[in-house]
């Protein structure tokens, strides 16, 4: 789909994206959604991105050696200069790995471990949604409204 965890609404939310929605149900109280279509996210400019823009099916980390890592890089220090307020969230060690391309004067940088099963429950209690709103807020923009429609 383009968007980091999204899926098409026809198929099974992945492991890692049931965890997001289940981090967002104990931060935030939102219902979990019967789907893993995360659009209505990218459309309030919230930016899902993977450190390598492709990858094979079934094959994590197959193309992180085929250039997409300085892409991202600067995609994300693109998106931090131009930013009057930003949140990044950096799930994983791939994602925490861009932290210094980021502005901490003006963003907010939340890092956790990745939600994958295989990350043991350490991604749950991060409070990230709760404290991307609150941060936004309090810099005059308005909050991303996480919960997703049920279809």
């Amino acid at each position: 789909m383009g968007l980091s965890f999204s899926v098409p609404r026809d198929v099974r939310p992945p492991a890692s994206l049931k965890n997001v929605f289940r981090e967002l149900n104990t931060d935030l109280g939102m219902a979990i959604p019967d789907h893993g279509d995360l659009t209505a996210w990218a459309e309030q400019g919230v930016l899902l991105l993977n450190a390598s823009l492709t990858v094979e099916d079934g094959r994590p980390g197959s193309h992180k050696k085929i250039g997409w890592h300085p892409v991202s890089d600067a995609l994300i220090q693109f998106a931090s200069s131009q930013s009057r307020c930003a949140v990044f969230m950096l799930w994983g060690d791939h994602a925490r790995s861009k932290a210094p391309l980021i502005d901490r004067s003006r963003q907010l940088v939340l890092e956790a471990v990745h939600p994958s099963p295989l990350g043991r429950g350490r991604y749950f209690g991060c409070r990230h949604f709760s404290q991307a709103n609150d941060f936004l807020l309090a810099h005059g923009a308005l909050p991303v409204h996480w919960e997703l429609a049920r279809e």
